[in-house]
């Protein structure tokens, strides 16, 4: 199936066409996410330049979150930055975007390069944003640090919310394994035919809520890289691409301890190792848990 606009908003973020409805479905659904928007060079990438060029920037959200089976939003797991027209920004870093449905903005960016920290973590003020009019910071975390972040938004032309529901469910298991729905066999059978696979992971941000807090039910859908099956114990095995773990909330955002992000190993006898990167340290810690698990293949 071909990428279809589900939702789309003005500028204000109010919609224009479209449902939020439709974009929780597909999302509910294991549906891959992209993001259409609009924005001029002169308002957005250099402030000081004389060109008001309007650049049309399509983003895929690699990473996709359901909340309370009724709320969307999407993380680009896989980005460094970019510096438009020319090429990478200026140190290296992930640049890990997270837009939800309702056009709010987030950024969480680990840095790469090993420079010391010249602030502290917790609240910060806000950047001086005079010059991007366009731009509306909320708040401000961890500014000097290895690791800041903030949530905000800016008035791009336009937001199309755009799927892919190439994804069908084939196995639904409990944290002990216990099937639900579906097969491992058929998730077997789809994985030997050459299928992607992806994997939707129940509380996968639990671990982030601090105690005595609540937090919304929530599912991450993560992409599958490498697949085995055990072909006597009958268990399928994977191991993911990155991922990044939010503290759950709608809207999706990030603070001050609330993000980190990770590999995994899942089973589908609903464990889950997990190699986690603290992003103020780099440094990796390991953890096995269990998860009830949703599996999807495409291609078929």
């Amino acid at each position: 199936m071909t990428l279809r606009t589900v939702l789309t908003l003005n500028s204000d973020r109010s919609v224009r066409s479209g449902s939020t409805t439709d974009l929780v479905d597909a999302i509910r659904r294991g549906a891959d996410l992209r993001i259409g928007t609009a924005f001029r060079h002169n308002e957005h990438i250099d402030t000081s330049s004389s060109s008001n060029e309007l650049i049309e920037e399509v983003a895929e959200f690699r990473q996709t979150w359901l909340l309370d089976d009724r709320w969307a939003a999407g993380i680009m797991t896989l980005r460094m930055p970019v510096e438009l027209p020319e090429g990478f920004g200026p140190r290296p870093s992930m640049s890990f975007f997270l837009y939800n449905q309702d056009g709010t903005q987030a950024i969480a960016r680990p840095y790469l390069d090993g420079q010391p920290p010249t602030g502290q973590r917790g609240p910060a003020p806000l950047d001086d944003l005079a010059d991007m009019p366009r731009y509306h910071q909320f708040d401000n975390f961890d500014a000097g640090t290895n690791a800041p972040s903030s949530n905000f938004v800016y008035d791009f032309d336009s937001y199309r919310f755009m799927v892919n529901d190439r994804w069908r469910e084939v196995l639904a298991h409990d944290h002990t394994g216990r099937p639900v729905s579906g097969s491992v066999e058929a998730l077997n059978a789809a994985f030997l035919r050459g299928s992607p696979v992806k994997v939707a992971i129940s509380k996968f941000g639990i671990g982030l809520v601090p105690s005595g807090e609540t937090a919304p039910e929530h599912e991450a859908f993560i992409h599958c890289g490498s697949c085995y099956y055990y072909t006597d114990r009958k268990l399928f095995i994977t191991g993911t691409h990155p991922a990044v773990r939010v503290k759950p909330a709608i809207p999706l955002r990030y603070e001050s301890g609330g993000w980190d992000f990770c590999w995994l190993v899942a089973r589908t006898d609903g464990q889950v190792e997990r190699w986690r990167c603290d992003p103020h340290t780099l440094a990796f810690d390991r953890s096995t848990h269990r998860y009830d698990m949703r599996w999807f293949v495409s291609g078929e």
